[in-house]
Order: C-alpha cells, then structure tokens, then sequence
C-alpha cells in the first residue's frame, strides 16, 4: 500500500514550457489562483528547450524567468498544473521529454492521488486546444493523478469566444506578436488553480 502524505500548507508545481510568452502568462494567472486559497503557494517551474542534437544547448539555468523543474519538485508538490503550447494538437516536445523522464516517480507513486489541472495555448481557433490537453492528461493519469478540470458552473466556460473550456485553461493567441490574455481567459486560468489548490487542500484533511 503507498503511503500517503498530508500536506497542511499545500504547495502547487505549476509547470510549464513557453515559446513565445502567452503560456508562461496562464501559469502566472494560474499561480495567482492557487495562491488565492489560504495557505497554499505556487512553485512556478519550467522545462528547457531541446534540440535534435546531441549535445546540450541550454544553460544550467534559465537566463530568465522560473528555474528548471526537478523530479524533487514533482515530489514535494501537493498538486500540479501542467501547461505547453500546442504542438501539432499535443504538447511541445520539451514538457514531453520532462515528462518520460518521471519513471522513476510512477514506480514509487509519488504522485499517486495529487490533483492536477492542464492549460495550453494556439495560434487557431482549431489548432488543437481540446487534443492537446487530453493528450496532456494522459501521462497524468498513468501516474495516477486526480484530474481538475472547469466545470461550466465557471461562467466563462459558456461566454468565451476565446481560450478556455472544461478540459482545462487555454488562450488563443491568433497570431499576436505580444499575446495578451483575454479577461475571460485570466479568470478561467485562475479557477483552474484555484480548484488544483482547493482539492489539494481537501485532500490534506
């Protein structure tokens, strides 16, 4: 049996991978929803870029922005919330590759029973929002996370004519060189880690 762990002031991973900006603007609203339930704080983290090289191209440590996430990260967190660009209607290769790397975290189970959330951004209105995040939940799922999405009780579920539905937050970027979330995007991406956080928190009673 795997034992379970009970975090009092739970802290939320939310991790991620952006190339041009408008992903790394969802986990920071998604880390305001997290931070907005009391006690609980958000870990922002992201991946580095890969190349089809064999030799590493990356720094150490990212010249700005989040550092990159570790397994211990995944180990410690009481929840998470995952979040990539779409690429080709699933997630960018550089969360792709963080994640095949977790076996060792699916064979002790550390993140068996933790909630999580997804959230994604694209060029297109059918660029591959929805695919992405159910392909994204997947791994989540052979880990044995507990999934969060959006409920349409979240009004903005039903009024956006952008970014965000119940499979998760996500923004649609329509070719913008300085993407810019809309309102109803900020507000859906907050609810997302609002409840990540909140089941996190119920989860530790």
């Amino acid at each position: 049996m795997t034992a379970v762990t009970l975090y009092h002031n739970p802290e939320i991973l939310v991790l991620y991978y952006s190339r041009h900006g408008a992903t790394a603007q969802l986990a920071r609203e998604a880390a305001r929803g997290v931070e907005s339930v009391s006690g609980c704080t958000a870990r922002l983290r992201t991946v580095p870029a890969v190349s089809p090289v064999t030799e590493a191209v990356e720094p150490a440590v990212p010249a700005d922005g989040p550092p990159y996430a570790t397994h211990a990260d995944l180990r410690e967190c009481a929840g998470l919330l995952l979040g990539s660009p779409t690429r080709f209607g699933n997630m960018a290769a550089p969360l792709r590759y963080f994640i095949d790397t977790t076996s060792a975290l699916w064979v002790s189970a550390d993140l068996a029973g933790k909630p999580a959330g997804v959230f994604t951004s694209t060029t297109t209105p059918h660029g591959g929002q929805e695919s992405t995040l159910l392909t994204m939940m997947l791994p989540l799922l052979h880990h044995g996370m507990l999934l969060v999405g959006l409920p349409y009780t979240e009004a903005s579920v039903t009024e956006t004519d952008g970014g965000g539905g119940p499979y998760g937050a996500s923004h649609l970027a329509r070719d913008e060189s300085a993407p810019k979330l809309t309102p109803a995007e900020v507000e859906l991406a907050r609810a997302l880690g609002r409840r990540v956080a909140e089941t996190a928190v119920k989860l530790a009673r």
